[in-house]
């Protein structure tokens, strides 16, 4: 069997499983495809250049759910929109028993849309700390490695929006 057809394989099933939470959410009502609006009132960006604007501040905030980081009862993630990318921090105690594990539940890709406040972790780097999260659509394609991307030109053109994550 060769390379690609052991990679396409692997994205199948990875597909498969995503299909199967989907579908175990739709069961218990919780939809992602249902929402269509959701409010935010600032970009990634903006909270990172203007940080002594944002410290301590209520902010809104959507994107892509590019890398998790689970510890236990807290958590930290890698939050992506059009503007730039944002480190969150999400804890057992603030968002409650049940929607932490739905968190930990998330896969890479998926949109989420979060509230909390801006603070600067241990390691200084800018954080929102989440209060409120929600699943607003679902990533059933995993992500293309962050390295080398898309490598089939054809498959590229194609799929322009994948290759520009």
């Amino acid at each position: 069997m060769s390379e690609e057809n052991i990679i396409q394989e692997d994205i199948n099933k990875l597909m498969k499983v995503r299909i199967e939470k989907l579908e175990e959410l739709k069961k218990e009502n919780k939809n992602p495809f249902v929402i269509t609006e959701y409010n935010r009132d600032s970009f990634t960006k903006e909270i990172i250049d203007d940080f002594d604007k944002y410290e301590g501040k209520d902010v809104s905030i959507a994107g892509r759910l590019m890398l998790k980081r689970i510890m236990g009862k807290a958590s930290f993630a890698h939050v992506q929109d059009s503007t730039g990318r944002i480190q969150i921090y999400v804890s057992i105690n603030d968002l409650g028993e049940e929607a932490y594990s739905e968190f930990k539940k998330l896969d890479l890709g998926d949109i989420i849309g979060l509230k909390g406040f801006v603070f600067k972790s241990k390691t200084e780097e800018i954080t929102i700390h989440a209060t409120e999260l929600i699943l607003l659509s679902k990533g059933i394609r995993p992500l293309p490695d962050k390295h080398s991307g898309i490598k089939d030109v054809d498959e590229r053109y194609r799929h322009r929006e994948v290759d520009l994550i």
